[in-house]
């Protein structure tokens, strides 16, 4: 399974959209040099007010270009970067994934995946409605999250726009991804 990174985004400020960028690069065990959510510990306004202690499973965040293309079809212009993510991909079937996976990303970095993004209300102050197109319920009436997935950076390394994404599974059994 392989994939193209389309966009890369980061932002040093607490904003809901993060500008594109012509490259980044990732750290080891912190996340995107120079974005506001890299560290070692949470650092999501919501996780660091419940716990400021706890691991940073959401270092890097991904959306894959299929969903931004479905949104435009439902009459939500979303641009790479929009919806805060740090990289997005195509190609990849990234809520897909098992956690564990490993996405191997340019020439030398390593993103392993840790779970979904729990989209907030914030969606909705960008654009009205659009909470309910990334957030939903399946039949069974469990709670379904598209807006991409979240990882920890395994192997630093420079990211950009074209680089290829290479997936290794991890053994089975997988544990389906989960909100982090």
């Amino acid at each position: 399974m392989n994939g193209t990174v389309v966009a890369v985004s980061s932002s040093a400020e607490y904003t809901f959209s993060k500008p594109n960028r012509a490259g980044i690069t990732l750290v080891a065990g912190l996340g995107v040099e120079g974005d506001v959510h890299a560290g070692v510990t949470v650092r999501h306004r919501s996780r660091v007010a419940q716990d400021p202690t706890r691991p940073n499973l959401r270092q890097v965040h991904l959306i894959h270009r299929e969903l931004l293309a479905e949104l435009g079809e439902s009459g939500f212009d979303v641009a790479p970067g929009a919806l805060g993510e740090n990289i997005t991909t195509e190609g990849v079937d990234l809520l897909g994934l098992p956690v564990g996976a490993v996405l191997r990303i340019g020439a030398e970095a390593e993103v392993e995946v840790t779970g979904l993004r729990n989209p907030c209300a914030q969606i909705d102050a960008y654009r009205s409605g659009l909470l309910k197109r990334v957030v939903g319920r399946a039949d069974d009436g469990t709670i379904v999250r598209r807006a991409g997935i979240m990882g920890i950076v395994r192997t630093g390394g420079p990211i950009r726009p074209g680089d290829t994404i290479t997936v290794d599974l991890p053994a089975r059994p997988h544990r389906a991804l989960d909100r982090v």
